[in-house]
Order: structure tokens, then sequence, then C-alpha cells
């Protein structure tokens, strides 16, 4: 198996990622309700998503020869032996829907089931995050590095709910209180992708949230490891991926921040 050059077709990526960016910010005004598809309870679905998935994987198909694909939307059901590309096409679909400015193109490369490229495309700020296995992290061509904050007080935490999976409920809202009381606030974008582009470069200190699918973490937790940050699931470990549940930290206050989710989870 020849080994693909990764910094040159991390190029590639971004540029089809802007490409697909394009195309869902030209759509965004002519969406109307009608369009919308409704997967299960409050995972929504749009032409746009379709569209621009299919428009990633034509125009990362040829980048490695025979990998394979994990997306959102199932536009192609190919898996790869080593290489295998997981996209999310629209990350964000609720808030594009309704007209809020915050969805993000999510495009990871995993080799062996571990990740090797990243790439998230918030489209509302023209903003790409990316990285490669063994390259910094950057942004629009600026490296970027996580938060230096040393201390959760002086932090701003970012989080999302989960949609239908309420199994966890409890213990999740037991630990928002918590960080209510011992951060400077914590925000919800809707999209788990940009969430973790700024873990990455350092708007937030950390990001969690469980019932994740690969697609929504994939890109954006390699570049927050990249960028020198933490990331692992709720137990500490390295399932973040599959496992559905992840935490993204400034290495500074990782210990502190994974003290208080083991102290509900």
């Amino acid at each position: 198996m020849n080994t693909p050059n990764l910094d040159e077709i991390c190029i590639d990526v971004c540029a089809a990622a802007r490409h697909a960016g394009a195309f869902i910010r030209a759509e965004q005004k002519k969406i109307r309700a009608a369009q919308v598809e409704v997967k299960s309870r409050n995972s929504l679905v749009t032409y746009v998503d379709k569209q621009s998935e299919q428009m990633l994987v034509n125009a990362l198909t040829p980048l490695i020869p025979g990998a394979g694909f994990i997306t959102e939307e199932e536009t192609t059901s190919i898996t790869g032996e080593h290489y295998n590309w997981v996209i999310d096409p629209l990350d964000g679909t609720t808030n594009f829907i309704h007209g809020i400015p915050c969805f993000a193109v999510s495009i990871g490369l995993l080799r062996d089931g571990l990740p090797v490229l990243g790439v998230v495309y918030e489209v509302n700020l023209d903003e790409c995050f990316y990285a490669w296995e063994g390259s910094k992290a950057f942004l629009n061509q600026t490296e970027i590095h996580v938060s230096a904050a040393a201390r959760l007080e002086d932090s701003l935490i970012a989080t999302g709910f989960p949609y239908y999976d309420h199994a966890r409920e409890k213990e999740y809202m037991q630990l928002f209180v918590e960080l209510m009381h011992s951060t400077r606030g914590l925000r919800r974008l809707g999209s788990a992708a940009t969430d973790l582009a700024y873990v990455a470069c350092g708007r937030f200190e950390a990001f969690y949230e469980y019932s994740l699918q690969p697609w929504d973490v994939c890109a954006g937790a390699f570049i927050v490891q990249q960028a020198g940050g933490k990331v692992c699931d709720f137990k500490g470990g390295i399932d973040f991926i599959f496992g559905k549940s992840l935490v993204a930290c400034n290495a500074a206050t990782y210990e502190e921040f994974m003290n208080k989710l083991r102290l509900h989870f």
C-alpha cells in the first residue's frame, strides 16, 4: 500500500470543503419547509445535505484510491480496507434551516481506524480549520493552538444537547449546573464540528457532549489534538470517535474538567 502524501491531499480536501460550503451558502435562502425531511425525532435533512455530500464523495474519491466512506446521509456504502473518509456535509442542519449562522462542512480521514487528517469549514465566517498527521493545526493558513487558560473559572465551555438519547439526562444536567457555577459560562452552538474547531483555536477551553456520531467529531477532534489539546471519551479513554461521548479540552484544564465530569458520569 502506497502512503498518501497527506499534506498535499489536505489542500485538496480544504478546496472540496470550500466548494461544498459555497453551494450550501447559495442554497440557504432557497430552502423551503416542504423540502425538509425528518429522519428521526429532531433529526432533519434537506436536499442541500444530500447534494453537498455527493459533491464531497465525488471530490474525495480520486484522492486516495481504494478509500471508503462513512457518511451521514449514506450516499455511498463503500468501505475501505485501510482508509475511510468520514463526512458530515452539513453539521448544524437545524441551524441552517432556521437561518442561524453556525454550520460547517466536516471531513475526517481514518487510517486503520485512527484519524490522520481533519478539515472543518465553517461556512458563514469562511473559516477553514485543518490538520494532517505530523502537522500543526491551522485556520486559513495561520497556525492555531488551544487556549492557555489554566483554570476552569477562567474558561468558556461548549456543549450540545442530544436530540433523542436522554438516558443520561439527569447526570448531564447535574454536570451542566456544576459548570455553570464554576466557569465563565456555557455555550450551545448547535454544530459539534464548529465547537471542536473553536476549542482548537482557543475560543473555547473545552467541549463535551454524548450521543455523537463519527461524522460529528472525527475531523474536529483530530484538529484539537494537533492544536495541542486533549480528547477522550467520558471514561477518559480513546473511544471518542465511535463511542458516542467526547470531551475536548485545552491541556491545562483537562484534569480539572475530567474530575468534575467523573462526579456525575
